[in-house]
């Protein structure tokens, strides 16, 4: 007596109703007639197969034989020939896999099961539906097993933060939203975001950055925009971004909304109370060593308290996780912005974040920080906010005459220029000039010293407390120079106002 034929596209075999009837077992959902079905479509009109090549692939369908059998079409339909049971007959002609349902039989049985082309995209989307539950249920398995293993190199926040990553790659599979929409719809949206900023009265589209200079250069910081913010260290990168960080924050809170933004900080360099500390240094004009020391007067301390109790309430979160991967970066950012909203991201900063578990560029570290700021990037574009990554420049800088930074400084990959929608540097004359302080040689006269002395005086008092930040790419935008005004003992940047620019009484 001949077996029953068992391949799940001829059902299940006779004397067998289910696989469910079975104690304890359960089949991972699918559709198998709904794959011929589709495949039917495509045979009879190739058409059917451009209603779903955007989202569907042949890892999605449950059998593997109609899996195969839409990869052969698609390359056939994609060279511009015909897919049908003849001309992918040859295809199959020595595939095993094939044979063993039936050969060429089977392909005429699909052709048969042929539904129009109206219906094809809804089949294609009951295939795919199918498909991610069962990757859904591969996933909840991963989970409780990784759980249930003792592997001391994770702990549980860190499975949840992989779990929770793995979830969200699986619920963006296939998304068709960004695919082509009318010119109509962008030019609405382009003429809504000029609404915006004629509302403003001129200028902000974006999410201000409290310094009014670097606002009209850019026009505020645009949702799904890549900032890079670059320097030597000492330059003040950490505190520039944490005065752009309590500007939005503070903009958002006396606003009720309307301007700047909640704010997430992930300070990969620094701890939070750190971070605090400098916010509160420059928002009291107390140092941050005196507060560090314990070296406070009386109502100096007085005055902390005063102003951290009007900071409480600001939209401004920090995570100081250090070797944050970007994968972890992103499923926490999410998070933050189902609970509370979020309109600003700030990373201090890129080098310093870790490449994402099982990332095939680990070693490589070009690779690795290409991978983070295309990672950065998708993050901008996904949540629809602007994103600042800080970053290190190369040491090529110190070896020239003139220090302003170059896009050529940007260290370890040329993809932070290239992801980067807008690259600022920060450059302050005022660092290099105060350590080449001139030193009298022993053959060299009092006199022409003094003089070298003076010249090098004038020329630091003329860079004092001022910091230039060189905008040297921005692709919606003019680049150019904005200056700064730069206190170092507090860590404050603010608007710069030339000399004879102020008052008579100043």
């Amino acid at each position: 007596m001949a077996e029953p034929i068992s391949h799940p596209a001829f059902g299940e075999p006779e004397g067998i109703d289910s696989a469910e009837g079975i104690a304890g077992f359960r089949t991972p959902p699918h559709n198998y007639e709904a794959e011929k079905a589709l495949l039917g479509a495509v045979f009879a009109n190739n058409k059917a197969y451009e209603k779903v090549s955007e989202f569907l692939r042949p890892e999605h369908f449950a059998d593997p034989v109609h899996g195969k059998i839409y990869e052969a079409c698609a390359l056939l339909i994609e060279r511009g020939q015909i897919a049908n049971p003849v001309t992918l007959n040859n295809y199959f002609q020595n595939d095993e896999l094939l044979k063993e349902v039936g050969g060429t039989k089977y392909l005429a049985e699909l052709a048969a099961s042929a539904v129009t082309i109206i219906n094809a995209q809804e089949y294609g989307r009951i295939v795919f539906d199918l498909y991610l539950k069962r990757e859904l249920i591969n996933l909840g398995e991963d989970v409780v097993n990784e759980a249930h293993s003792a592997n001391l190199a994770e702990d549980a926040s860190q499975q949840i933060e992989k779990a929770e990553a793995r979830l969200y790659n699986l619920a963006t599979t296939g998304e068709t939203e960004s695919g082509f929409e009318h010119f109509r719809e962008s030019i609405i949206k382009a003429v809504n975001m000029a609404e915006v900023a004629h509302k403003r009265d001129g200028s902000l589209a974006g999410v201000t950055s409290g310094l009014r200079d670097l606002d009209a250069k850019l026009g505020g910081l645009h949702p799904s925009d890549l900032i890079v913010l670059a320097a030597r260290p000492s330059m003040g990168k950490t505190a520039l971004c944490t005065n752009i960080a309590y500007n939005a924050a503070e903009a958002f809170a006396r606003s009720g909304g309307d301007e700047g933004a909640v704010t997430a900080f992930f300070s990969l360099e620094m701890s939070s109370e750190q971070l605090a500390g400098r916010i509160l240094s420059e928002r009291t004009s107390i140092s941050s060593d005196s507060m560090r020391k314990g070296t406070l007067q009386d109502e100096e301390f007085d005055k902390l308290v005063i102003e951290s109790q009007k900071l409480y309430q600001l939209p401004l979160y920090i995570d100081d996780t250090p070797a944050l991967s970007v994968s972890g970066l992103r499923a926490r950012a999410r998070r933050l912005q189902r609970q509370h909203g979020l309109g600003l991201i700030i990373v201090d900063y890129i080098q310093l974040l870790s490449p994402n578990p099982g990332s095939s560029s680990q070693g490589n570290r070009v690779q690795e920080v290409s991978e983070m700021t295309r990672g950065l990037k998708t993050l901008a574009k996904e949540l629809n906010v602007p994103v600042i990554a800080l970053s290190q420049l190369s040491r090529a800088v110190e070896q020239r005459e003139d220090k302003r930074p170059q896009l050529s400084d940007l260290r370890e990959s040329g993809s932070i220029e290239q992801d980067a929608d807008v690259v600022m540097f920060i450059f302050r004359e005022q660092y290099y000039l105060e350590r080449a302080e001139p030193m009298q040689r022993g053959e060299e006269s009092t006199e022409k010293h003094a003089e070298r002395y003076e010249r090098w005086m004038e020329r630091c008092q003329k860079v004092a407390n001022k910091a230039e930040l060189l905008i040297a790419k921005q692709r919606h935008g003019p680049i150019g120079s904005v200056d700064l005004f730069f206190d170092g003992n507090f860590a404050r940047f603010g608007d710069y106002t030339s000399d004879d620019h102020l008052p008579d009484h100043h």
